[in-house]
């Protein structure tokens, strides 16, 4: 083999390489810690361990290619702090591109108030399966394995399964921590613990149908036909007010207005007069306290 051609077999080998072992995650970690006083280094230092622990390692045997990565964005405010412990929350935020366009759907947009931990500055955050070494950790882990959970379950029915299993196995072993706090059962139905038992409880399979199908039968299929895939994405609605009967106080609604209800407005927006009133309605059956993000679709 000529060198030239040597070099460049060597070449794509590296670049294929890569690619087929490229990490699922883009995330974007953020420590706010406007709310205390005192040093600012150790923020510094958590910020950069924790990219490193999410984006470094491999968190599916799935192959993702650089450009198919999940983009997220994980902002942690700090609202107290006590030597080596701190009381904070934590915002989560991730998307998936929509097929065949420049636009990128969101798949997770939740708001954690529950996030107690201790840290070291440069301290190892470790991960190890059935032996979770932190209530960092053990959250940051969670929420990446939702976080692929809603991904997969957008690309093919109920195909996250596993990784929303994986965060069925987290909460079980931190319920067994009692200063950790979020993970419990009847403590609140906004934390971890009430997002992945409606999730992968039988109930909840409605849910995860229709989430399929507005990502994969709607929003991936507007670059082909955008009437076919509004009416497909708007046809989602009425399954969904079956579900809220069926689970009133589910968690997944809300999940579902903070991550898509202003989409949707948008989808509604293009839509003729009989479907804008029709989408109203039952908007304002849904979310009878957000009727003013959707008041446009009455014009």
């Amino acid at each position: 083999m000529k060198i030239g051609k040597k070099i460049l077999f060597l070449v794509l080998f590296f670049v294929v390489g890569f690619a087929a072992e490229a990490q699922e995650i883009n995330a974007r970690i953020t420590i706010n810690s406007d709310k205390v006083q005192g040093s600012k280094q150790i923020y510094t230092s958590l910020q950069t361990a924790l990219m490193e622990f999410v984006n470094n390692r491999k968190w599916t045997d799935a192959t993702f290619s650089v450009n198919e990565k999940i983009d997220c964005m994980m902002t942690i405010i700090i609202n107290e702090r006590d030597g080596d412990n701190f009381k904070s929350e934590i915002q989560i935020q991730a998307r998936r591109p929509v097929y065949n366009s420049s636009y990128a759907t969101t798949t997770l947009n939740f708001r954690d108030v529950q996030l107690d931990f201790e840290y070291i500055e440069f301290s190892p955050l470790e991960y190890a399966e059935n032996t979770l070494q932190s209530n960092l950790t053990a959250t940051i882990v969670y929420y990446v394995y939702l976080i692929l959970g809603f991904d997969f379950d957008s690309f093919s029915p109920k195909g996250g399964t596993v990784f929303f299993q994986q965060a069925q196995q987290i909460v079980n072993l931190c319920q067994s921590q009692p200063s950790w706090n979020g993970w419990r059962a009847f403590d609140s139905n906004r934390n971890r613990h009430a997002i992945i038992t409606a999730i992968t409880e039988n109930q909840g399979n409605p849910f995860r149908d229709m989430w399929y199908t507005y990502h994969r039968k709607g929003l991936d299929e507007m670059a082909a036909n955008a009437d076919r895939g509004r009416t497909t994405l708007l046809g989602v609605l009425p399954a969904l007010e079956e579900y809220k009967r069926n689970r009133p106080t589910s968690i997944l609604l809300q999940m579902f207005s903070d991550a898509k209800l202003d989409e949707i407005v948008a989808t509604y927006s293009k839509a003729n007069a009989q479907e804008k009133q029709s989408g109203f309605e039952m908007l304002s059956n849904l979310y009878p306290t957000e009727t003013t993000r959707f008041e446009a679709l009455k014009r």
